[in-house]
């Protein structure tokens, strides 16, 4: 009998592209994994949340990233400085229409 079950992936970025809410805490999610330790989780995170919402080809126009150095940053064994970080982080924040609220 064939299996009529969705990859992990595919239920998190259908969910992501019809739910702004999610999308939104997701993004949380990732900046919060980043600054606790946990950079590969946060870039995954942000990987896709890039995939379902923005695309990497917008975001290179949004950051004036090449797209291709963009795959690389966010990548399994990405490491981006904190400049392109930044660029990455508020160019999202303004594709999803985010106000962030930093708590210390």
């Amino acid at each position: 009998m064939a299996a009529y079950t969705k990859s992990y992936r595919e239920t998190v970025l259908a969910r992501i592209q019809r739910n702004d809410k999610y999308a939104r805490a997701l993004f949380a999610e990732a900046c919060s994994a980043i600054l606790e330790g946990e950079p590969s989780i946060g870039l995954s995170m942000l990987r896709d949340l890039i995939h379902a919402k923005i695309t990497f080809k917008k975001l290179a126009e949004d950051t004036e990233i090449g797209e291709k150095s963009l795959h690389k940053m966010l990548g399994q064994n990405g490491n981006p400085t904190i400049t392109s970080l930044g660029k990455i982080l508020l160019a999202i924040e303004g594709n999803l229409g985010i106000t962030p609220k930093v708590k210390a």
